[in-house]
């Protein structure tokens, strides 16, 4: 691997536990453009989600490497970026000599197994477990979301933390019996899942309806958890799409699910025929129907959320992150300021509901900072 620290690599991205090789859509910087770190650079598509690669150094974009519609595995060259002063023939040089890492390096090595099940008292869960040491953090999805959710949060959080993310019961590949008790019922499911690994006070990172699990978790036992994040959180107000969760229970074809898919996200070409495909592989699953029903009619009351736990958060000290997509479609954003004066709040313009995706960098920036990290 070529070292020269003046030359920055834009390579494929690894966005999640399975991700083995992404396609170039297209490319949103030319080069000579000068690069900011954060600047959006260049658009590549998964077998389950297009996002785009976001600039990690700051230059001057010397060369494109990776081509339009050209399918390339993780970590390899897509691009470089040095500053002006770095002559041709060494950038010509780093990428002649540049070779693309294997999928089994060491990082993949040390990771461990991508997906692991536990047993607990609300029935056989999926789990993902990624970094070594530092503070623990819990990320818990929303509504007929499952752990992939964080596929752009997983591995950056790691860096400087040990992650833990589940499926929910009724979610992903966890059982799909639904606990009684809605909210309440999960946030004990998180509960357990934490005591059954032996994970401490631990920062709670909750999204959508993970959000409302996380701060019922804090609520009931404040001791476990060492800071909140609330990301398009559920529990915060009244308001909610209940079209949007109705029509995701109801979907059974990948054209009735796009139109309701799309409503996550500010861009709606992130949504992929393979994304709304394993979305409906999961919803044909046994069980997964009556779980969906079930948890939407304990959450929502007359098409509004059933509990605001905003107002029962003053008793709890740990310190709260709110972070929002602008353009929400599914929880108002205004929802956001709910907890001021005891949370920070973050509104993230160009992202919808699914801001964690979206917008995966700043995200990831804002929990670090938040925890600690």
């Amino acid at each position: 691997m070529m070292t020269d620290q003046r030359i920055k690599p834009v390579v494929m991205p690894k966005w999640g536990l399975s991700m083995a090789e992404g396609r170039i859509t297209g490319w949103l910087k030319q080069p000579g453009d000068r690069i900011a770190v954060g600047d959006e650079i260049v658009e590549v598509e998964t077998d389950k989600f297009a996002g785009v690669v976001e600039a990690g150094d700051a230059g001057i974009l010397r060369r494109v490497v990776g081509e339009k519609d050209a399918i390339y595995p993780v970590k390899a060259l897509l691009g470089v970026i040095a500053d002006p002063e770095v002559p041709e023939t060494d950038v010509e040089a780093y990428v002649a000599g540049y070779v693309t890492p294997a999928a089994d390096d060491d990082d993949d090595e040390v990771a461990g197994p991508a997906y692991e099940f536990l047993d607990t008292a609300a029935g056989r869960l999926r789990y993902a477990r990624r970094g070594e040491g530092g503070e623990a953090v819990v990320l818990v999805h929303g509504f007929g979301g499952d752990l992939d959710n964080w596929l752009f949060n997983i591995d950056a959080l790691a860096a400087k933390a040990s992650v833990y993310a589940l499926d929910l019961p009724g979610h992903g590949q966890s059982t799909k019996t639904m606990p009684a008790g809605g909210v309440a019922a999960l946030a004990g499911t998180v509960i357990a899942f934490m005591d059954a690994l032996c994970i401490g006070p631990a920062h709670l990172v909750g999204h959508s309806l993970g959000g409302a699990i996380a701060m019922q978790v804090a609520i009931e036992a404040p001791g476990r958890v060492k800071s909140l994040t609330l990301i398009g959180s559920a529990g915060l107000g009244t308001e909610i799409n209940a079209g949007y969760l109705a029509g995701f229970v109801a979907a059974a074809s990948r054209r009735d699910l796009k139109p309701v898919v799309e409503q996550l996200f500010a861009d709606p070409k992130l949504v992929t025929r393979q994304l709304l495909e394993d979305v409906l592989r999961y919803k044909r699953l046994d069980g997964v129907e009556d779980a969906l029903r079930s948890l939407s009619s304990q959450f929502l009351d007359d098409g509004r959320q059933g509990g605001v736990l905003a107002p029962r958060l003053e008793g709890v000290e740990a310190p709260v992150l709110v972070v929002w997509g602008e353009e929400d479609r599914i929880i108002p954003a205004a929802h956001a300021t709910a907890l001021d004066g005891r949370a920070r709040a973050e509104v993230i313009p160009g992202a919808g509901h699914m801001v964690q995706m979206e917008k995966a960098s700043r995200v990831n920036e804002l929990i670090l900072g938040h925890i600690g990290g």
